[in-house]
């Protein structure tokens, strides 16, 4: 019997349709282990399923994969669905995979995981580029859902604890589609304004799904890029989003936020009332202890002074200029008896005294040659006789000698 011969290309469409006509085959759902992962730059991604025994190669279109929570990589666990067909050129089979979920975790667990892993590397959750939340904040923005119970506890929180602080509502979707788009876009709008001081974002409680815009890169890039510092606020205190991570601060809860964003005034009051008195009590010590050290050291200085030494020195020539009056006083005084004692003897020698009691002194005529003997005398001289008040102008006509003082 004559069997036609078939070409390759004939062989490969028969397989080819029997893999496509097979309802099982056209609708399979595979789970194992991925290998050989590649993304291609055109975006398909081409891998291979296996498990102990066996494998089988598979590849998800662009369109497919934009769908993915996820990023498939080489060691994950899958679950994979789609049709089985035939490669025509290699005429080998593989899964044509149309949807994929990791194998014992959720794909936006996964997702998390490794987004949170992939920022981390980068550096978006160092602390030492986060930046410092304002003590005292003019205006807050808030980037919420209008509408939620969210927005109303921040906006009481913050005006019952700071009434003057101003709130800028940027209402915003927090889930669904375009949710992380329109939460970015809000940022970087609150970030080209010149009055924002603080920035919370956030949304109530809610599953992995319903949170899942606060884990989108997308926003976790526009909280790092934030020149404004930025609190995030999402769901409750268990409930942890990559926002939680890469903002400047993160809250338990938005009431919480809003408490973290602003001072209570009417406690800020009490304590600066306190803090005042206590600052008043501690200067009037302070003062006090001063004052008593000044009164001190004025009393030492007063000691070692230049003007205490030269007031010293001051009494000190007062003492020796009070002495030598004293003693000058004392000689003049002795010096003054010695005079009147020598006066007393002078006055006693003095030939005028003499004269006062009737006797004269007799010189001969215009010379100092005083008289004393007679043989002195000549009959014709001329004379003068000196007495008390006058001279007596005299000549001498006769001369007899014998006197009232007799020579020894």
């Amino acid at each position: 019997m004559y069997i036609k011969a078939l070409s390759v290309t004939q062989v490969t469409e028969y397989i080819k349709r029997i893999f496509t006509s097979d309802v099982i085959l056209n609708n399979v759902i595979l789970k194992g282990e991925i290998s050989n992962f590649k993304h291609h730059y055109s975006g398909h991604m081409y891998f291979t399923l296996k498990d102990d025994k066996c494998k089988i190669k598979c590849v998800m279109f662009k369109s497919y994969c934009n769908g993915l929570k996820f990023y498939p990589e080489d060691g994950m666990n899958v679950i994979v669905s789609g049709n089985i067909s035939v490669y025509d050129r290699d005429g080998q089979y593989q899964v044509y995979v149309n949807s994929m979920e990791p194998d014992g975790k959720g794909a936006l667990y996964v997702a998390y995981e490794q987004l949170k892993a992939k920022l981390e590397s980068e550096g978006l959750f160092r602390a030492e580029t986060k930046l410092p939340i304002p003590k005292f904040p003019k205006k807050v923005g808030v980037v919420t859902s209008s509408t939620g119970a969210a927005v109303r506890d921040i906006i009481n929180v913050i005006k019952r604890r700071s009434p003057i602080t101003d709130i800028t509502i940027v209402p915003v979707l927090v889930q669904g589609v375009g949710a992380a788009e329109e939460i970015s876009a809000a940022v970087e709008s609150l970030n080209k304004r010149d009055d924002i001081d603080v920035i919370i974002i956030g949304r109530g409680g809610g599953s992995i799904e319903e949170l899942w815009a606060f884990n989108e890169e997308i926003v976790a890039r526009a909280i790092n890029k934030s020149e404004i510092p930025i609190i995030s606020a999402v769901g409750h205190e268990t409930d942890f989003t990559i926002s939680d991570f890469v903002s400047d601060l993160r809250a338990p809860t938005p009431s919480a936020a809003a408490e973290l964003c602003v001072p209570d005034t009417k406690e800020l009051s009490m304590k600066i009332n306190t803090y005042n008195g206590m600052l008043k009590k501690s200067m009037d010590i302070y003062l006090s202890n001063k004052k008593r050290e000044l009164i001190q050291n004025k009393k030492i200085m007063d000691t070692v002074s230049p003007i205490f030494t030269i007031n010293q020195k001051r009494q000190y020539l007062d003492n020796i200029y009070n002495n030598m009056v004293s003693f000058i006083t004392h000689k003049l005084d002795i010096n003054k008896e010695y005079l009147k004692k020598d006066i007393s003897n002078l006055e006693s020698l003095n030939p005028l005294s003499i004269m006062l009691r009737g006797y004269s002194i007799t010189y001969k005529e215009n010379t100092k040659e005083v008289l004393s003997d007679i043989k002195d005398v000549n009959i014709g001289d001329n004379l003068d006789v000196h007495l008390k008040n006058g001279v007596a102008k005299c000549a001498v006509s006769d001369l007899i000698e014998g006197g009232l003082i007799s020579e020894k």
